[in-house]
């Protein structure tokens, strides 16, 4: 798995932990213990009961990385300083084993352990939830529709702060077709632009799609425009392009995605978003408009600053 895949991996784990309540009793851990013991055998007997179970592991895998969330930092910090360690094919709780192994001298022996159980058990969650998926490719976009999306208004990126109006970092890349895109020029050529950040393994970026084409074509009778930004993608890494052209296909989403490099000051901006998806509005002079909206716009609250933040980027326009 190449660098800006494993990143996007942190991150997708990071944002879970934001969701998470700060504690959790050890009657509960041991009631979330046997009730994940149950769904992993669980046998779902139509799409409706496959549904039900996804859910209900992804409730599981929320809640074991809820516990114990100042370790859990600690893990996601030491992958963050050296994160090529996970291998294609191996998934998330993998990925979380790798890098517990990788940091076992900043544990004792009893966190070490307690988290290399917790990340065993969200392996064979992951195990199990794509078991689900693949023969019932129908629940997942109904199952992960609002899942790891956070309030609206919640900022969860650092980038640099210059002033009272942030300008959205200046780029000179390509979309997904090869075709040269300069941000001077896309700004300014719109009213308003809605960036969208995400990369083609986040369900809840995924299960968004089909809502940003619907926005794009909206903004576009008022002079506006939706680009998307999938992480992937960044430095023209062709498989993660047609991965990306494969996904926003199949989601029906036409709207322009876009790449550059991701040493460039977008780059290096992307790398601080620390939540996916996550959602810019830019004025047509480059400006950041308001707070990034974090989380999936089929989510109300999102749905509602969006729209508040775009209503006020257009009338200012005007004049």
């Amino acid at each position: 798995m190449n660098m800006k895949k494993q990143i996007a991996l942190l991150l997708a784990v990071l944002m879970m932990l934001s969701l998470a309540a700060c504690s959790t009793k050890d009657n509960d851990k041991m009631a979330d213990m046997s009730s994940n013991d149950s769904a992993m055998t669980d046998e779902p007997k139509n799409a409706e009961e496959a549904l039900a179970l996804h859910k209900k592991l992804m409730e599981q895998e929320n809640t074991i990385l809820s516990q114990n969330t100042a370790l859990w930092e600690k893990v996601f910090m030491e992958a963050d300083k050296g994160m090529a360690m996970v291998e294609d094919g191996k998934n998330y709780g993998e990925f979380l084993l790798d890098t517990i192994e990788s940091a076992k001298d900043q544990f004792t022996d009893e966190e070490y352990e307690m988290l290399k159980e917790s990340a065993t058990e969200i392996s064979n969650i992951e195990n199990k939830l794509t078991e689900l998926e693949n023969k019932y490719p129908e629940i997942v976009q109904e199952s992960v529709d609002g899942d790891m999306s956070v309030p609206a208004g919640s900022d969860m990126t650092n980038p640099p702060d210059d002033g009272s109006m942030q300008k959205f970092p200046a780029f000179e890349g390509k979309d997904l077709d090869g075709n040269s895109v300069k941000s001077d020029e896309l700004f300014s050529g719109n009213a308003v632009t809605v960036v969208n950040f995400w990369f083609t393994t986040c369900n809840p970026c995924v299960g968004e799609l089909a809502e940003l084409d619907a926005l794009n074509k909206e903004l576009a009778e008022k002079g506006g425009a939706l680009i998307g930004v999938n992480t992937f993608t960044l430095d023209g890494d062709e498989a993660a392009i047609s991965e990306a052209k494969d996904v926003l296909a199949k989601k029906g989403a036409t709207y322009q995605n876009v790449y550059f490099a991701s040493d460039g000051e977008a780059g290096k901006f992307t790398t601080n978003i620390f939540a996916y998806p996550t959602t810019y509005v830019v004025d047509r002079s480059g400006n950041i408009v308001g707070e990034p909206i974090v989380g999936a716009i089929t989510e109300e609250k999102q749905a509602e600053t969006l729209q508040k933040l775009i209503d006020q980027t257009l009338a200012a326009d005007m004049g």
